[in-house]
């Protein structure tokens, strides 16, 4: 059993695959439904926390762009403009079930000083006492090394802000359904694996490869965010964030995607 209906406290990182379409325009339809899933698990009870990836996406596609840019002041420039569409919009659809949203921006730096990292758990923690929906990401236009390397990449970064915000679940929606016994775009009889006691060298080992061309990670950085989520004591989720109703079964605990226990 795996007892996902009990957890209260979630995080539920949103990556650029499940947010926006190939041309890294925002999908609309998709999002629209993302936000009116979680709006009721709100309603009925759970404490959300967004990650968001996206901004880079959606400051590329607005600009008119054919693929994200290669150096790091565009990089920055489509990140301020992108994570300006993406709060926007959250607000709009959020508002419309009378649900309040905040924004926080982090980076490496704060997360390693004690004293910022304090305040940011005690920001996070007065928000969702208040019913209010923080939706966090990395703070991309002021980083200063690459941008997908400063902290990691959102699923990193999410697996941070659990840990953060003692969450009880972390939930990556993505491309994939979950981890695979091989990859699934190279092996068709490759199987979704249900349950992850451990994360072994054997778990690393298949989950090698990259992510789509909108996002930053693949399986190998969800398997990072694994280590740091239940060795925080926060099962975690990979699931297909393709068809958002999926995440009432999630809580109805049906086996859906894969998940990687606690220690």
């Amino acid at each position: 059993m795996r007892n996902i209906s009990e957890k209260k406290r979630i995080v539920i990182k949103l990556g650029s695959s499940t947010l926006a379409h190939k041309t890294g325009k925002i999908n609309i339809r998709r999002m629209q439904n993302l936000v009116r899933v979680i709006a009721d698990l709100q309603n009925a009870g759970k404490e959300i926390i967004i990650v968001s990836s996206g901004s880079v996406a959606l400051g590329t596609g607005k600009l008119g762009l054919r693929e994200k840019p290669k150096d790091t002041a565009t990089r920055q420039a489509t990140a301020a403009i992108g994570q300006c569409e993406l709060m926007y919009m959250y607000d709009d659809m959020f508002g419309k079930y009378s649900i309040t949203i905040a924004q926080i921006l982090l980076t490496k730096t704060i997360i390693e000083k004690p004293d910022r990292k304090k305040n940011v758990e005690n920001t996070i923690e007065r928000l969702i006492s208040l019913g209010i929906i923080p939706i966090v990401n990395e703070n991309d236009t002021v980083a200063i090394d690459e941008i997908e390397l400063e902290i990691g990449e959102n699923d990193t970064l999410s697996a941070i802000v659990a840990s953060l915000a003692k969450a009880d679940l972390l939930v990556i929606l993505s491309d994939i359904n979950g981890l695979y016994t091989s990859d699934p775009h190279k092996n068709p009889d490759a199987e979704t694996i249900p349950t992850v006691e451990e994360i072994t060298g054997y778990i690393e080992k298949i989950a090698g490869g990259a992510g789509s061309a909108l996002g930053t990670g693949g399986m190998a950085t969800k398997i990072n965010a694994g280590k740091i989520a239940t060795e925080a004591g926060i099962d975690m989720v990979i699931m297909n964030g393709r068809n958002p109703d999926d995440l009432y079964d999630l809580f109805e605990d049906k086996e859906i995607g894969t998940i990687f226990k606690a220690k």
